[in-house]
């Protein structure tokens, strides 16, 4: 069955929107070798484990803070840019450092990690 010019085109706009939402999921993959280095860079894992409670809330326990929240990852950035208080396990409370970065597809890779624990 041969299409008429305006179906062959709007098959090719489909095609061409379902390559590019499939290419952009897998381009947001997180890089995990890179953001756990720039968690090290940072001192992130001074107050932060993967698993456990430290001085501050484990990578899971945030995780499970924001999961399905569609603003986690704007609330995160503020934390890791903005340097805010941050309530400690203790209840102290302390001013967050600041990412040693301030490349935001660096910064985004980072949350993305952290969210995938």
């Amino acid at each position: 069955m041969k299409l008429s010019t305006p179906h062959q085109l709007i098959a090719l706009s489909v095609l061409g929107i379902a390559a590019a939402t499939f290419s952009g999921a897998s381009c947001a993959a997180v890089n995990a070798d890179a953001a756990s280095a720039l968690a090290k860079k940072s001192d992130c894992l001074k107050c932060h484990a993967i698993d456990k409670d430290k001085k501050a809330s484990s990578y899971k326990k945030i995780a499970e803070k924001y999961k399905g929240k569609a603003d986690a990852e704007a609330k995160l950035i503020d934390v890791l840019t903005k340097a805010p208080k941050v309530k400690q396990q203790d209840g102290t409370e302390e001013e967050h450092k600041v990412v040693a970065t301030k490349d935001a597809a660096e910064i985004k890779n980072l949350i993305g990690w952290i969210l995938a624990q």
